[in-house]
């Protein structure tokens, strides 16, 4: 099967785009096997056969859901059922912790610091402050018209990859949200809106569901299903942490927040489960290597079980937690720096070690627009002004 690089810019490669959402159609349990020789055909072609690729795609896009399918799939639920972020108003009713003002601005700032001590070592962190800019401008009650809005402002499109990319291409073509997610989106159940979601948690401290309501509306932009979802279990996640004694009490609240039946949710109960049998780090990553390999290595069900797994052998060590997140690879920075942003809250400001806050010299740089550089403090002390 081809790798993704070898697409080059993969997101406008035809080849791709078909490779990838026949992949996400077997994945989310469609009848789509008997197109596997023409795909790999027309994938490991040297040209990218356009035409012919649109016309396998069309059939592919139309083929029938297996009828002995046992998941619960963005795609075939009830409207009622689309979750917490599903109503614009929602996350107006769900009651913060009544943590004192200093011990809420040490957690917050534990959470920053511990996102940017991972992500800055890897790659500019964009999203966590384009969510600070947006609860900024538009409150609580933002839409996902006013994500898109901000992207064209502040998000340099080269900037962006698989869903967000092809979200944003599908955004300047005139599609709104939920199309952008939707309209040959084949990365929608990858990864990129679990590690946008922090901002949501960090603003709904001891409210996890309040938090997956925004995370939610966020992530339909270029996100559905078990994406959307992990979006939503990552800020629910990190609001838990808030409140949580500890890991596996945060993981459990934010587990509640997504549908039982979805893969997400049955593949992360196996995590606690490899945790309560008593099983090693290294086994339970190589269970979830077989159990999620199948998956791309930045697909949001593998990357967020690792993330799970760090948090719960860490046991709430922070240099621990970090240490095996990254070191059970995938998308290793990206799971580190939401592992970081969990850990950091668990643990408060002071008990992050000085070896992974003293690099950043209370500075982030990113690569939004109008962001060049600004104190790490200083968004700590923006986000918890927007805390009603």
């Amino acid at each position: 099967m081809p790798a993704i690089e070898a697409f080059g810019h993969h997101e406008a490669d035809p080849r791709a785009l078909l490779y990838y959402e026949w992949c996400q159609r077997i994945e989310s349990g469609y009848a789509v096997a008997e197109f596997d020789e023409e795909v790999h055909d027309l994938a490991q072609s040297d040209r990218p056969l356009e035409a012919a690729c649109w016309r396998l795609l069309d059939r592919i896009e139309s083929a029938p859901r297996l009828a002995d399918w046992p998941f619960t799939e963005w795609d075939d639920q009830p409207s009622d059922a689309d979750g917490p972020g599903a109503q614009r108003d929602s996350a107006a009713h769900f009651p913060l912790a009544d943590l004192a003002h200093a011990e809420l601005f040490d957690r917050i700032h534990g959470g920053w610091l511990g996102r940017c001590a991972v992500g800055a070592q890897t790659k500019p962190l964009d999203y966590t402050v384009l969510g600070l800019y947006l609860l900024e401008q538009y409150g609580a009650d933002f839409m996902a018209d006013d994500v898109c809005a901000l992207w064209l402002e502040r998000l340099p499109f080269l900037r962006t990859y698989t869903a967000e990319r092809v979200a944003y291409r599908n955004l300047i073509d005139g599609f709104a949200p939920p199309e952008t997610a939707t309209h040959r989106n084949p990365y929608r159940e990858w990864a990129g809106a679990l590690m946008r979601a922090d901002i949501y948690g960090y603003t709904s401290p001891g409210a996890p569901i309040r938090a997956a309501a925004l995370a939610a509306r966020d992530a339909s932009v270029s996100h559905t299903g078990n994406g959307l979802w992990a979006a939503m279990w990552a800020a629910a996640l990190i609001a838990a942490a808030f409140t949580a004694g500890d890991p596996g009490e945060a993981l459990a609240r934010a587990g509640a927040v997504i549908p039982a039946k979805s893969r997400l949710a049955v593949e992360l109960s196996k995590v606690v489960e490899d945790r309560a049998q008593g099983r090693t780090w290294e086994q339970a990553v190589d269970r979830i290597r077989t159990r999620d390999g199948h998956y791309n290595p930045f697909h949001a069900i593998g990357n967020a079980c690792l993330i799970a797994a760090g948090l719960l052998w860490g046991a709430g060590d922070f240099t621990s937690t970090v240490t095996l997140t990254l070191e059970s690879g995938w998308d290793a920075d990206s799971n580190g720096a939401t592992a970081g942003s969990v850990a950091g809250i668990l643990t408060g400001t002071a008990r992050i070690p000085e070896q992974w806050t003293a690099p950043l010299g209370d500075t982030l740089r990113s690569a939004v627009a109008g962001h060049t550089a600004t104190r790490i403090s200083e968004l700590a002390t923006r986000t918890l002004h927007l805390i009603p």
